[in-house]
């Protein structure tokens, strides 16, 4: 079967689709990965065949335009509350509109969209699997009569909100009810000759990457799958000094790379961070690039500073590692076993961080409450308390336990037939 891929053009959320991709070309499929042209490069050096569409999206643009302000007062909010009643319906509302204004349509641009919607008629995909905010991927399987599902590298928190909405809008007559997105794609649906359905959102599926105590269960169809780390198109290299055992306990120190190539905020001040471990008998193995490092006032003694080292290498001789929370950093320190602290501030990150620590993983520290003294303590209590690494070690079990990618191909294939099929009937 002939099965695309997409993702928009940033490499955080292209490197979730990797694992699967290569998993169904391994399987003997056709498999292709469409992205704006700053992707292309990412995607061609993963070994995969890649296909341009439309224009770059210009998130930077509207992230400098907007203002930080802006974005963090809304992403800070912790709007994945578990407890419904404490998401009142304005917030819903609101949240919708600010992420159809400011995010999803942009990612999402126009020549993306029509772009993709020409090379999968042209190209007539059997399954559209799409990164979660890439909707585009939705819109080209309808347009193109392909079945399509979700692939999640991240809690399906961003669906919740919008069922959540939805069912309380349910009620309401149509003239009374908000729903930005829904008007934004049905809209774009229009466009190319189709009508929006709620799947367009959902998918028809998903292929969930969480681990069973981190997915989240919203009633729709799912289909488990194992994480398995890819850290980007980078050089995945096993230096000399990573060969020998440290000689004290490693820790891992890393702020992700979606820093250093967008514009996106950063909340978490590097100086706190470093003076925290500084005096710790520990060695940190700091992943920072110049520009991270520009407003550092001093790098302690016991702090390696590498531009790039592929967690993959160096997470499994970690004791420890202190990130910023995000999808990737989070999964691959999980997949290894290894107890975490993780800055989570903002969306899925918080969820993340505070699962991780329920689940007795590691410890959440939220930005707002970062102090030389709180990140050091929690640290130290990561360290030294076996009962981290014990549940580190329970966490990576439960993902062991779910099938690998090579593994779900044949349930893909099967509800790929039965979607065609329904779609074929229709």
């Amino acid at each position: 079967m002939r099965v695309l891929l997409t993702a928009f053009a940033q490499d955080a959320h292209l490197n979730g689709i990797v694992p699967l991709a290569w998993a169904l070309r391994t399987a003997g499929h056709e498999v292709r990965v469409a992205s704006q042209p700053d992707a292309i490069g990412s995607i061609t050096r993963a070994g995969l065949t890649a296909v341009p569409v439309g224009d770059d999206h210009r998130m930077d643009d509207v992230i400098r335009t907007v203002g930080h302000g802006m974005l963090l007062h809304h992403l800070d909010r912790d709007y994945l509350e578990n407890r419904h009643e404490r998401l009142s319906t304005d917030y819903l509302r609101a949240s919708n509109a600010i992420l159809t204004s400011t995010f999803y349509p942009q990612i999402n641009n126009e020549s993306m969209i029509d772009g993709l919607v020409e090379f999968s008629r042209f190209w007539r995909p059997d399954l559209v699997l799409w990164e979660p905010f890439t909707f585009a991927g939705a819109v080209a399987a309808k347009a193109a009569g392909a079945a399509h599902a979700r692939l999640l590298a991240f809690p399906d928190l961003f669906a919740r909100t919008h069922l959540e909405l939805r069912g309380r809008q349910a009620g309401l007559p149509p003239e009374l009810r908000d729903d930005p997105m829904e008007e934004w794609l049905a809209y774009t649906l229009d466009r190319h000759g189709s009508t929006f359905d709620p799947d367009v959102v959902t998918g028809q599926w998903s292929v969930d990457q969480m681990p069973a105590g981190v997915r989240m269960e919203l009633g729709l169809p799912r289909l488990p799958m194992r994480y398995v780390p890819y850290n980007g198109p980078g050089p995945a290299v096993v230096p000399e000094w990573l060969r020998e055992p440290p000689e004290r306990r490693r820790v891992c120190l890393t702020l992700g790379l979606t820093i250093r190539d967008t514009e996106f905020p950063n909340a978490i001040d590097l100086d706190e961070v470093l003076t925290s471990v500084g005096d710790l008998d520990v060695e940190v193995v700091a992943t920072l690039g110049e520009t991270e490092l520009a407003g550092v006032s001093k790098v302690p003694d016991n702090v390696r500073v590498v531009d790039h080292v592929a967690m993959l290498a160096l997470l499994p001789t970690c004791a420890a590692i202190v990130h910023h929370g995000g999808a990737g950093t989070w999964a691959t320190a999980a997949a290894y076993g290894v107890p975490q602290v993780a800055l989570g501030w903002m969306w899925d990150a918080i969820y993340r961080a505070q699962r991780l620590e329920d689940l007795g993983a590691g410890l959440h520290l939220h930005s707002e409450g970062l102090t030389v003294e709180v990140l050091r303590d929690k640290l130290v209590r990561v360290l030294d308390d076996p009962s981290f690494r014990d549940g580190a070690r329970r966490l990576r079990r439960s993902m062991l336990l779910t099938p690998t990618p090579n593994e779900v191909v044949p349930a893909i294939e099967k509800l790929t037939a039965r979607h065609r099929a329904a779609t074929a009937a229709r």
